[in-house]
């Protein structure tokens, strides 16, 4: 496609429509969105709290844990906040400077989470395959660079969208249906050739979160070969109930991006708000539960919660 067949000028400037066709019902979409906002800030803030200042949680789980805790901060606040802006105050308009930074840092947590939760099951499988050699494999500085990592890998592979990006020119429309800015919703609305922006998405998924999922998945076939060779039954119950959180949140987090992927692959059908809200599932969700099922089924991070919140009120 050229731009022959447009006006040739490319907009600097967007409106995130918000939910297409719901948009008499912002006010009310707007509560489930604070609401996991608020509850996801308050729960992710607490559980880095507690894991920080209490040593007898500075274990290689934990830290990991608090990591996650951090990503999912950094994953509402590049979202929510402009989603209520426009259901509240119909601010959607945008620069496209801006537009990129947003799907930038949006993606690349989103990456760093999927890494996160790799190391996680690779730090299930050496506590339960390894548990003499645990804390000699996962040393602090271990877990710092594997930090280092994450982060290098994330905000690495998603560089090159940038400038996949910025050489476009967006003379198609300046209205974009969503509540926030997603790679390939802007490069739709461009009127160049977009197939180099579609390829690399699809490497960036296929190098990232696919692998991590194929790895995460050997990783607890791994596991379980372990514990079912353990002759103790209740040492195998510990063992499996260790996993318990781990594997909650893995679903919580893979789970609506699967969805999501589907219903864009074969849900043309399905109506355009519909293909919005399971999206914002995606962000929505994993922040706000995440450290609820950390709180309910980690008994050390469920007895510092409650030690923390009522010890002082006696």
């Amino acid at each position: 496609m050229t731009t022959s067949n447009y006006t040739g000028v490319s907009h600097t400037v967007f409106h995130l429509l918000g939910i297409p066709g719901l948009k008499n019902k912002h006010m009310w979409i707007s509560i489930p969105f604070f609401i996991s906002y608020v509850s996801a800030l308050l729960g992710n803030s607490l559980l880095i709290f507690i894991i920080l200042t209490r040593p007898s949680l500075h274990e290689p789980m934990y830290l990991f844990l608090c990591m996650l805790a951090g990503a999912d901060i950094v994953l509402s606040t590049c979202t929510v906040p402009q989603a209520l802006a426009i259901f509240w105050f119909h601010a959607g308009e945008i620069s496209l400077d801006c537009c990129i930074a947003q799907l930038f840092f949006t993606h690349s947590t989103f990456i760093s989470e999927s890494g996160i939760l790799l190391v996680m099951a690779l730090d299930r499988y050496i506590a339960i395959c390894y548990p003499l050699r645990y804390t000699t494999i996962l040393t602090q500085a271990l877990i710092g660079k594997i930090g280092v990592a994450i982060f290098l890998r994330s905000y690495g592979i998603m560089s090159p969208i940038i400038f996949l990006l910025k050489r476009l020119t967006f003379c198609k429309s300046d209205i974009l249906p969503n509540t926030a800015c997603k790679h390939i919703v802007l490069a739709h609305v461009s009127c160049d050739d977009i197939r180099v922006n579609i390829w690399y998405g699809f490497f960036v998924l296929m190098s990232t979160v696919i692998l991590d999922v194929v790895l995460i998945f050997v990783s607890y076939v791994l596991i379980l070969r372990a514990v079912f060779h353990i002759p103790s039954r209740d040492a195998r119950h510990k063992a499996l109930n260790t996993c318990g959180s781990h594997v909650c949140v893995i679903i919580l987090f893979y789970g609506p991006g699967i969805f999501t992927t589907l219903i864009q692959r074969f849900g043309r059908h399905i109506s355009p708000h519909i293909h919005v809200l399971v999206a914002d599932i995606c962000i929505l969700a994993p922040p706000m539960l995440n450290p609820i099922i950390y709180g309910i089924k980690t008994k050390q991070i469920r007895d510092q919660v409650v030690h923390l919140l009522f010890t002082k009120q006696k």
